[in-house]
């Protein structure tokens, strides 16, 4: 049996104003909010550029919605944004040139196969010019510190007798080989155009990840590269390249993953992230068993060619996106702590890390040239993401746009914060209440698993694409949002605590707080559907297979068969950490006890099926196990296919098809005949 479980609600947001608002949620606002990114502050902090991303109508087609990002602008002391690009194929990545002369940014601009490049524009105003003429496009690009440079990054295009051979069909592909690597790249600055890009790296031995980072003489470049671009991987170590000569020096040679290298601003220190070193198991390919840990902190001496960890006890969490401070002195950066994104500092000299945030979350952009400033996009549980912009204390952060002004007409349920105990951990969870929740009266609970299982839920604003918390709210449901054990934000021992235990103790901590949340009095104990999407998804199925409490399920490109898994996907080494090694004669029994597909003669309840039709992460054959599994044991079971998409849905129609047919199949199963009505206790 489940243990008895304790309910605590740790954290309450403060409710929206319902008599203010004005309609409840649609399936339009899920997908039309508009989200805001790369907050990117000028060098005297005096502006802020950033992206908006929304779904738009083709030029080409007015029935096609194409999602579209177009760079902003706006002042930190007052005024209105200024919207600086319009073109259709979009502009993502603005920068500023460190003079701050000028704006950059990637555009795919010249026709509908254009790959993306380097565009500028002056800041004072006028039209933007092309700088960058890479034949397969640009990664990402960084400014010299004299601003008379950019260096980026560009994959090696393809041989031009596979181009040919393309165009007669007579192409193949051999797996996991023919690789095309990245490489590191620099072009003089010229607004007029007609500068020549010159490259700096080359060959097989690497191929370049990630962002580039200047050293401050100018003269030499950091960056992170591993053996070869596939994604199971993660031999990643952090290099420096000298422009002159092409001098290469491999700074790391952690077993681990090395990658985003941050330059000190006085030339010291290159800081980035190391995940630490480890007993993984190698194959004889050279690729190595993944090792689920949080990255560290690392500092890299330049002139003693010294490394520092940065790891302590008193900060068991993973830092995200580094900023140097100006003078050098500290790091500044993200951080995923329980529920939230919190901005800590870690001072170099007294290697201490210091939280600057409580209950907030910040997605940390960039630090002014001057130190005076920083700019991040902020949300919460009931505002919309919107970029802001404070001192480095974080503590009166000043509200710069208003993307989304129609979010102030929706009515939003009240989100809480809530803690259960199971088996020694302490759990939490993010609970939106129905719209209009009356204490005394149980509802229909929507139980939502996230993904990964090295991910968790934020307690922040739940009007979106996805599983549309808020939309759920507004129809009369709770839906609950549990961060079971093999998570991040809770620390290592906890990340780890699902070795090799899926299913497991992740399983019981997501039901006891079902049972919370029914013991609180607010979730109807025959009213409960489930869903989930990736390793959400292998939650769902694997939760139907063990208990009949659930009236309806939705699995999103969840793994079903974790045997097949291993042998079809493009991450192997991932779920071998997990099941003890790849599937042999020892491993074998985990990994098949472990699969929803093995034990689907127990599942009854009927269960939606959505994936996307190219998933090479849980690929197609996934789905197909469990439909068939359900299928001929009469579980009623329904299996969707959307064309073209891979491990997520990226087209407009496949999103709003998904939110209505989730929304149908588990309101129909759920709720019968019984409809919207809650019950009184």
């Amino acid at each position: 049996m489940l243990r008895t479980t304790v309910f605590v609600v740790c954290a309450l947001v403060a409710a929206v104003d319902v008599a203010v608002a004005q309609r409840g949620v649609t399936f339009e606002d899920l997908l039309n909010v508009r989200r805001v990114s790369d907050p990117a502050i000028s060098p005297d902090a005096t502006s802020v550029l950033y992206t908006v991303r929304q779904w738009e109508s083709s030029p080409r087609d007015a029935q096609k919605k194409e999602l579209r990002s177009q760079i902003w602008r706006v002042s930190t002391t007052a005024g209105a944004p200024t919207r600086l690009t319009f073109d259709d194929a979009g502009a993502s990545a603005p920068a500023w040139s460190p003079d701050g002369r000028y704006i950059s940014f990637l555009s795919a601009r010249g026709g509908e196969q254009a790959p993306p490049q380097v565009w500028l524009m002056r800041a004072d105003g006028g039209e933007p010019s092309k700088l960058t003429d890479a034949k397969d496009g640009i990664v990402s690009y960084a400014w010299s510190p004299d601003a008379k440079r950019v260096a980026y990054v560009s994959r090696d295009p393809e041989p031009g007798d596979v181009e040919s051979r393309k165009k007669r069909g007579d192409d193949r592909r051999v797996f996991e080989d023919e690789f095309r690597m990245a490489h590191v790249w620099v072009v003089d600055v010229s607004p007029a155009g007609g500068s020549s890009a010159k490259r700096l790296t080359e060959g097989a031995s690497f191929s370049v990840s990630g962002e580039l980072s200047w050293a401050p003489d100018g003269r030499r470049v950091t960056f992170a590269a591993q053996q070869t671009p596939m994604l199971r991987d993660d031999r990643r170590d952090v290099y420096i390249l000298s422009l002159e000569d092409k001098r290469i020096e491999k700074v790391t040679t952690n077993a681990g993953s090395d990658s985003g290298p941050r330059w000190s601003p006085d030339g010291n220190t290159i800081a980035f992230l190391a995940e630490p070193a480890s007993t993984r198991r190698v194959a004889p390919d050279g690729l190595a068993t993944s090792d689920p840990r949080q990255a560290r902190l690392a500092l890299y001496d330049v002139r003693s060619r010294t490394l520092t960890d940065a790891a302590d006890r008193t900060f068991d969490l993973e830092p995200r996106g580094l900023n140097w401070t100006p003078d050098s002195k500290a790091l500044v950066f993200s951080v995923g702590k329980g529920t939230y994104l919190e901005v800590f500092s870690y001072d170099v000299s007294a290697r201490r890390y210091a939280q600057l945030t409580t209950n907030k979350f910040i997605a940390l952009g960039s630090i002014a040239k001057n130190g005076s400033k920083a700019a991040f996009v902020m949300e919460s549980a009931t505002q919309p993401a919107d970029v802001y912009a404070a001192d480095l204390t974080f503590a009166a952060p000043r509200k710069l746009s208003n993307v989304n002004p129609e979010a102030s007409e929706l009515a939003l349920g009240e989100t809480e914060v809530i803690t259960w105990k199971n088996e020694g951990f302490d759990i939490e969870g993010v609970l939106v209440k129905p719209v209009g929740y009356r204490p005394g009266t149980r509802y229909p609970l929507l139980v939502v698993v996230h993904g990964g299982p090295a991910g968790a839920h934020f307690n922040n604003f739940r009007v979106g694409y996805g599983d549309g918390g808020q939309h759920w709210a507004g129809q009369g449901w709770a839906v609950l949002y549990p961060n079971p054990r093999g998570g991040t934000n809770y620390g290592e021992k906890f990340l780890r605590a699902n070795i090799p235990d899926w299913g497991g103790g992740d399983f019981r901590d997501i039901m006891t707080g079902v049972d919370a949340v029914i013991a609180s009095g607010i979730a109807d104990p025959d009213r409960l559907a489930i869903q989930g999407w990736s390793y959400g998804g292998y939650m769902t199925s694997w939760a139907v297979t063990q208990t009949n409490r659930f009236k309806a399920a939705m699995v999103g490109a969840g793994i079903t068969n974790l045997w097949s898994m291993y042998g079809t996907n493009d991450l192997p080494n991932y779920l071998a950490a997990f099941f003890g090694g790849t599937p042999s004669k020892e491993t074998l029994p985990l990994y098949m006890e472990r699969s929803a597909v093995t034990h689907a003669h127990k599942a009854t309840t009927p269960t939606l099926i959505l994936h996307g039709g190219n998933d090479e992460r849980v690929p197609i054959g996934q789905p197909m196990e469990f439909y068939r599994a359900l299928k001929e044991r009469g579980t009623p079971v329904e299996l969707v296919f959307y064309p073209r998409q891979g491990h997520g849905l990226q087209e407009y129609y496949h999103q709003r098809d998904r939110l209505q047919r989730q929304f149908d199949w588990i309101t129909k199963y759920t709720l019968g005949d019984a409809g919207r009505k809650t019950t009184t206790q």
